[in-house]
């Protein structure tokens, strides 16, 4: 990223950037100091009907469920299904997955809106490819593929035989005596089980932007998660004579503008903070490649690219001869050139200057989520397409007839929030209770305490997947596989060794504590970023209340050696 580019500039440039983007940053953090409590996923009461399941039909009636399973799952979407796979690999029978939509899938389930696609490519984000014998159609798979996998990962693994959908676990309690856990439900359910593997992803629960007035619009809504195709027609056709408002310019919002810009009669784009949008370039599979594809092409692939994270001999050469703050600094200026090149491509695309230079994000790369477009920008140059910036401050009234800023009225037929998700908590709907009556989120009241992110203390046979202290990809199916197979093997290990519970000891706990506290905080990059979820909206955090820093490699090796150390008091206490 920047190459030889950034040689040729003056360092004082660079620091006048640098200086831009702490000036937005605190721009944005004045404007709206509240962080993480700028947004509610509590959807109840007004707010109920967005959190409601446009997909699923009504719920059907059933009788309360009382039975006892070795292996549930909290959660239907890519942790549970790639887990579950390795578990019948090792040959358990009794999987259940407990899921709170009418299907498996996860956020693939959710995330229906026009233009879904993942930003990854689909050789290596789409799991479990050489056990299903499956290529992906093209290089970045659509959401609906994405969807259908699942489902066919659950058929090949038999996982919906035991499955229970449209059900919410609300309690999950261990019983010290019976060295089982008691999950209860929303259905009345009280089911026990062996294993308990939260697997409620890291983007699941939709949340909503505190505004002023929002429950009294009195045209349609939706968040973009329970998109209301009744509403706007299956191919959007409905929209022709709407006047369309969305609020949020992420991830989402990238995807599903261009599909609502070429058919809202107008669209309204409200923005806080732009996403920086580079090149997509997708293509179809070429069915010559895939046909020469052999066995376990996946799982090959998947090992080249955990060894090519690691540094050559030449790189590590050259790392060693800088001092810390010169390889910060070459880092930093790297950085600055790929935001400055996204910049460019703006002014090449987008033909309305003002709208060009309040689509350019001032922050480094990676503060928040990048995003992958052809279609993103041009849309801005269709005249019924008006971006309205609200320089950081975001909509912070919405009357009867739409939102309003700046005191300018924005009347609109349809509101849409791209609002996202509450992020990586592990209890999103679940009150869950460990050892001596202590609940998870009191114990993590202090400050976060696992082992891998996986492991908790006190909360034996409990198992966390893609939460906080565990290391953060941007492919996520990248780490949700090295958890399963984590699991898996430790699941397999009691269970051949006569072990009734797994519970890390303390000291192993505190040990990774101090390993992610080691590997944070080296930099002030974290507060430096513009607020984002990346960063919890600018909030100040515990230093070990976050992601593990070290590196995908270094924590696929730490897994690799706890698994070797469970005898030795690791994870048998």
């Amino acid at each position: 990223m920047g190459g030889k580019e950034h040689m040729a500039r003056s360092q004082e440039y660079y620091d006048d950037i640098k200086q831009k983007f702490a000036e937005e940053r605190d721009l944005r953090l004045n404007y709206r100091p509240e962080g993480t409590s700028q947004y509610t996923s509590e959807l109840t009461g007004d707010l109920a009907n967005y959190a409601v399941d446009p997909y699923g039909g009504e719920i059907t009636s059933r009788e309360p469920i009382n039975d006892t399973v070795e292996c549930l799952f909290i959660g239907g979407g890519f942790s549970a299904l790639l887990t579950s796979a390795r578990l019948r690999e090792r040959g358990v029978e009794s999987i259940r997955i407990v899921e709170r939509a009418s299907d498996v899938g996860g956020t693939w389930y959710w995330n229906r809106y026009p233009g879904a696609a993942c930003d990854v490519v689909a050789y290596d984000y789409l799991p479990l490819l050489d056990e299903m014998d499956y290529v992906p159609r093209d290089h970045y798979a659509k959401g609906p593929e994405i969807f259908g996998h699942c489902q066919a990962i659950a058929k090949k693994y038999d996982l919906y035989e035991l499955a229970v959908f449209q059900t919410t676990v609300t309690a999950t309690v261990w019983n010290e005596e019976e060295e089982m856990w008691h999950l209860e439900t929303n259905r009345g359910d009280h089911m026990k089980a062996r294993f308990v593997i939260c697997a409620n992803g890291t983007l699941s629960k939709p949340k909503l932007a505190k505004i002023k007035g929002l429950e009294t619009f009195q045209g349609h809504s939706f968040h973009t998660s329970r998109w209301d195709y009744e509403y706007t027609g299956e191919d959007l056709g409905n929209l022709s004579d709407k006047v369309v408002g969305i609020i949020g310019t992420g991830a989402t919002a990238v995807q599903a503008v261009p599909q609502l810009a070429a058919n809202a009669k107008e669209l309204y784009v409200f923005q806080r903070t732009p996403s920086s949008i580079d090149i997509r370039n997708d293509w179809p599979t070429d069915p010559n490649w895939a046909r020469r594809l052999k066995p376990g092409w996946q799982a090959e692939r998947r090992a080249k690219a955990l060894s090519s994270r690691e540094l050559t001999p030449e790189q590590k050469a050259k790392q060693a001869a800088m001092t810390r703050e010169e390889k910060i600094q070459f880092q930093e200026n790297g950085n600055i050139d790929y935001m400055m090149r996204i910049h460019k491509r703006i002014d090449s695309i987008v033909r309305d200057e003002a709208t060009a230079n309040a689509l350019k994000p001032w922050y480094m790369f990676m503060c928040k989520r990048p995003c992958f477009h052809e279609d993103y920008l041009p849309a801005y140059n269709l005249p019924n397409v008006h971006l309205v910036d609200t320089h950081g401050k975001g909509i912070t009234e919405i009357r009867e007839s739409g939102p309003v800023f700046e005191d300018e009225q924005f009347d609109l037929d349809l509101l849409i929030y791209a609002t996202g998700f509450e992020v990586q908590k592990t209890g999103i709907y679940n009150q869950i209770v460990g050892k001596n009556g202590v609940n998870l989120n009191d114990k993590y009241s202090t400050g976060m305490r696992t082992l891998l992110g996986i492991h908790s203390n006190g909360y034996p046979n409990l198992f966390v997947m893609g939460g906080y202290q565990a290391s953060f990809q941007f492919n996520l199916t990248d780490m949700l596989q090295t958890q399963g197979d984590h699991i898996a093997d430790c699941i397999a290990y009691a269970r051949e060794n006569g072990h009734q519970s797994i519970d890390p000891t303390p000291e192993a706990e505190e040990w990774w504590v101090q390993e992610v506290i080691e590997h944070r905080g080296k930099t002030t990059r974290n507060q430096d970023c513009t607020p984002g979820y990346y960063n919890f909206e600018g909030e100040h955090q515990r230093r070990q209340d976050g992601n593990y820093n070290g590196g995908f490699r270094q924590y696929f090796d730490h897994m690799g050696d706890i698994r070797m150390k469970m005898e030795d008091n690791f994870l048998f206490s």
